[in-house]
């Protein structure tokens, strides 16, 4: 399992939840834990991914405190246990 943790912004599209636990196989990826997202939470789904599967320029993510982009993206390692933060961008001005 790995818990997905949401910020306020995005708990309107996950009936409210502060955090959804996604099942992981062995060696799961950033991908597969948002497919196990969408499988149970499809409009914050929408909300991470584009049309093509990728994350959405403005959706930040951290595996375990570590930056999803840097550690290869959609294949990122997720080990079982994990604590995936999903932070959309804010801009300002």
């Amino acid at each position: 399992m790995a818990k997905v943790v949401l910020p306020g912004a995005l708990r309107q599209f996950s009936d409210g939840a502060a955090s959804v636990e996604v099942a992981l196989g062995d060696g799961a990826t950033l991908a597969d834990v948002l497919d196990g997202l969408a499988a149970q939470k499809p409009a914050l789904a929408r909300r991470l991914r584009d049309d093509q599967g990728q994350l959405r320029r403005f959706v930040n993510v951290y595996v375990d405190g570590e930056d999803a982009r840097q550690a290869g993206g959609l294949a990122a390692p997720v080990p079982a246990g994990a604590e995936v933060l999903v932070l959309p961008s804010v801009a300002g001005g």
